[in-house]
């Protein structure tokens, strides 16, 4: 008989035991709220610079109690504010979801087309017609919206229409922008009507009655004091009002309007039940943290170190915003950068002998269409130009009964001998994906129905130029490296030295949300 109740006393320690690893294995709490901020340009470089200008609420309580990747970095390449968005919100590269940048040709039109610009929905409170028409795949936004039969509330702010709208996705109750012309907080009638709580912030505080008093100069002493820069911008103390035609985009483009983002992130908090009614609600962000009026960082020096001054006591102000809305450890905030910098300052390399020059695309062009012609006979065999893409009159090919596989190549071949261009790279190269290094993220900023048909890679140091538009840009391939903070609910500190891929956020987020990631998305979710 003893050994029967040594079993029964075993087996009733194993169901003991069992219960409490099951309770000790409970899943982790889902946040009541989810705060994106997309912070656009933060850089790692910068970010530990400054660091001595920073609080204890801001970025050095992200780094401490948070969880903190130092090596981000996103899956295709040539980010841009644009971009970088979409494939923060849907997990995926410009291939998949469609966005390869906020601007691209038509193929029909031979036009360009701004990322979010839709003439089917007007604008409210702006003359911007918009729509995210061509974001490919669903958001986590979506996916939040879809999983809770559409009473999760998902919403953005954001200076810009083009972050607001991409981050909002196809499902959101709304995007919110500040206009370019007028400063008014606007949207666009895809959403709806503008929430009344954003409606009446902007009747009420209007932007257009007090930026005539904004001014902009440094934070405090420590700011003045401080000097990172070896130039001498960074010795001169700042003083910049916001006047002329130019006034509300050069606004958007400092660091005055993230105040302005928490403005209206404290007027959503103050007037809904948002995070708080036991259903998880987003809130996607966008602040700004590139030189003033995309300006280069030597120009405006100290203007830099202001930045990330003030962002520290941005984000400070919103943490305990959103905190005391709905409880410490109850909101879950995901911190990161756009992944590029738009502040390079062109200086003439030949003055120090570095090799350097100008890439004309505007020639290249008209080169390539002359020799085509010397190959095929007559034809406008190059449609038109658009950064560093070539669009073929493709019509024209298949009319002449042309194998495109041969024009691509011969092109190619062609290309590649002018001065100034690294590689050059074909849509039927690009969508093989294979046999150079590094090529897979060539192709992730690829996509079929809106990039060119020639992509040339301008050589480090080579300034690309279009005679026609007047754009120019400097090819600069060295490493820009970024941060991602998780910070919050469920969240345990931690600093990560491996490099992390940001279309893992948004399954992450979803992870956490316990819902479907975006319907694009095959990236594993980080563990935090």
């Amino acid at each position: 008989m003893t050994p029967i109740k040594g079993n029964r006393f075993i087996t009733s320690l194993m169901a003991l035991l069992a219960i409490m690893g099951a309770e000790a294995q409970t899943a982790s709490e889902v946040p009541s709220l989810v705060v994106n901020v997309i912070i656009d340009q933060l850089r790692s470089d910068y970010l530990e610079a400054f660091s001595p200008l920073y609080g204890q609420g801001g970025f050095t309580r992200l780094m401490d109690k948070g969880r903190m990747y130092t090596q981000a970095e996103y899956p295709f390449d040539g980010p841009d504010a644009a971009s970088s968005v979409a494939c923060y919100v849907t997990g995926t590269s410009p291939y998949e979801n469609g966005i390869i940048g906020q601007r691209w040709l038509d193929r029909q039109t031979l036009q360009p087309v701004f990322c979010v610009d839709d003439n089917k929905y007007n604008g409210v409170y702006t003359l911007d017609k918009s729509s995210p028409q061509y974001l490919a795949v669903s958001t986590i936004g979506d996916e939040l919206k879809v999983a809770s039969e559409g009473k999760s509330v998902v919403l953005s702010i954001a200076p810009n229409r083009d972050a607001a709208i991409l981050s909002a996705g196809h499902a959101a109750d709304a995007a919110i922008w500040l206009d370019d012309w007028t400063g008014r907080v606007s949207g666009t009638s895809y959403y709806g009507a503008l929430p009344s709580w954003a409606s009446d912030f902007d009747t009420n505080n209007p932007l257009a009655s007090r930026i005539g008093n904004i001014v902009w100069k440094p934070l405090n002493d420590e700011v003045v004091n401080f000097s990172y820069f070896v130039f001498e911008g960074s010795k001169k103390p700042f003083s910049h009002k916001f006047t002329g035609d130019r006034k509300f985009r050069q606004f958007k483009a400092s660091s005055c309007v993230n105040d302005e983002v928490n403005l209206l992130v404290k007027e959503l908090l103050d007037k809904t039940s948002i995070g708080t009614d036991g259903v998880p609600d987003m809130l996607n962000l966008t602040y700004y943290a590139g030189g003033l009026d995309h300006e280069s960082d030597s120009k405006y020096a100290m203007e830099v170190q202001d930045t990330y001054a003030r962002l520290d006591r941005q984000l400070e102000e919103l943490i305990n915003a959103v905190e005391s809305k709905v409880g410490q450890n109850k909101a879950l905030f995901v911190v990161t950068s756009t992944g590029y910098s738009d502040s390079e300052d062109a200086k003439d390399l030949s003055l120090y002998r570095i090799p350097t020059g100008t890439f004309s695309i505007t020639k290249a062009k008209l080169l390539l269409n002359m020799y085509l012609i010397a190959v095929y006979g007559q034809g406008d065999y190059v449609e038109t130009v658009m950064g560093n893409e070539l669009y073929l009159n493709l019509k024209l090919i298949e009319s002449k009964n042309l194998n495109l596989t041969e024009v691509l190549e011969r092109s190619s071949d062609f290309l590649i001998q002018l001065s100034g261009v690294k590689d050059v790279y074909t849509s039927q190269r690009l969508a093989l994906g294979a046999g150079t290094p590094g090529i897979s993220k060539l192709r992730n900023a690829y996509n079929p129905k809106c990039s060119g048909d020639i992509t040339i890679q301008v050589s480090p140091g080579w300034n690309l130029k279009n005679e026609d538009t007047l754009e120019q840009s400097f090819a600069r391939e060295s490493y820009l490296g970024f941060p991602l903070f998780l910070f919050g609910c469920g969240v345990t500190p931690e600093k990560v030295n491996i490099p992390v891929s940001i279309d893992r956020v948004a399954p992450t987020i979803s992870k956490a949300l316990r819902i479907r990631a975006p319907n694009g998305c095959s990236q594993a979710p980080l563990n935090y």
